[in-house]
């Protein structure tokens, strides 16, 4: 939701024109405009995995290694989406109400968070498929659940991983 928010409000500021007056190159920008939101979320799943240990003992079954790599994908993908959202608008109205339609709302209900995806109907299962936080979902209740089962993390990171570098490459370019 943050980084959606960051290139509209340049634009709504008028500032945004001034970085473009600067010796910086594109690539600088985008990585000023998501690192910053990149650690803050990786803070949060840090305070998240902490909390569901000693607040509420649910335990980590699989490793805390993975977990960061796995959270670490679905965050870049994330934040690509929010920036493109950011870059699309220049009003931070118009890019919050996309990003609560296009991302949260999906995330809630098609992930598999709280409807089991396999109860779904058959073309709602379909459509889960182009989100990325049911591939997140499913690897983060492996991991804390089962573990380690690589059969079923390893497919999930490899399709956040491709919609990692898709939405990098699109920024990039």
């Amino acid at each position: 939701m943050l980084t959606s928010l960051v290139i509209a409000r340049e634009w709504e500021r008028g500032t945004f024109e001034a970085l473009f007056a600067t010796p910086v190159r594109p690539v600088e920008i985008l990585l000023s405009k998501t690192v910053p939101y990149f650690v803050m979320g990786m803070f949060g799943l840090a305070l998240a995995v902490a909390g569901s240990q000693f607040l509420f003992a649910v335990p980590l079954r699989g490793s805390l290694w993975l977990l960061a790599l796995v959270s670490s994908l679905y965050l870049l993908v994330a934040l690509g989406m929010g920036l493109v959202i950011s870059s699309a608008t220049k009003s931070q109205f118009l890019a919050s109400q996309i990003t609560f339609l296009v991302t949260f709302l999906p995330a809630t209900l098609l992930s598999g968070f709280i409807f089991d995806i396999r109860s779904m109907p058959w073309g709602a299962q379909i459509v889960t498929s182009i989100f990325p936080a049911r591939y997140f979902v499913s690897s983060l209740q492996t991991l804390f659940l089962a573990g380690d089962v690589w059969p079923i993390i390893l497919p999930n990171a490899l399709v956040l991983a491709g919609m990692a570098a898709k939405a990098t490459r699109k920024r990039i370019d």
